[in-house]
């Protein structure tokens, strides 16, 4: 009884918009550090930061410089997505690679002028498990993407590719 109450709490959490902000599993975002090591995590808290460098709500991420960096983003859910991925986009342009992890919203506005302009889209198979307190929640209400824009691979069609935990 206890745990389907428990389950039923978490759930009600993930479907609610109390919140906008869902940690990364730990295995994912070791997975793609080890691919691209990161320096810049600019959607953190204290709690939940990837990367030694990172930014707070408070420090405002989206007014920092992020040209010199390689950077894991995954942004605040609400609306202000499209800031988040219009800046990453913005300094993918100016040299970084930045790897955002995002719901596949691909009937956005947002996911149509930056997302498709990624030299990769990884699509999840599956839903993710983000973390609250520390703990994994029940699988995300919406499917998830790896967008990377790769410095090094500017002006080329974004290709896709399936990506999950086996």
């Amino acid at each position: 009884m206890a745990r389907s109450r428990i389950h039923r709490v978490n759930q009600d959490v993930m479907f609610s918009s109390d919140t906008n902000e869902w940690a990364t599993p730990a295995w994912l975002f070791e997975d793609l550090d080890t691919e691209f090591n990161f320096t810049l995590d600019p959607c953190a808290t204290a709690d939940t930061a990837k990367c030694e460098k990172y930014y707070t709500q408070e420090d405002d991420g989206l007014s920092k410089n992020w040209q010199t960096e390689i950077v894991f983003m995954n942004p605040p859910y609400g609306r202000e997505i499209s800031s988040w991925m219009k800046k990453a986009h913005k300094s993918y342009l100016g040299g970084a690679t930045v790897v955002c992890l995002v719901p596949a919203r691909t009937d956005t506005q947002w996911w149509h002028s930056y997302a498709m302009q990624a030299s990769e889209i990884r699509l999840i198979k599956g839903r993710i498990k983000f973390l609250q307190n520390g703990a994994e929640v029940c699988g995300a209400p919406f499917p998830s993407a790896i967008v990377i824009f790769e410095a090094e691979q500017e002006n080329q069609v974004p290709k896709f590719s399936a990506y999950y935990k086996e």
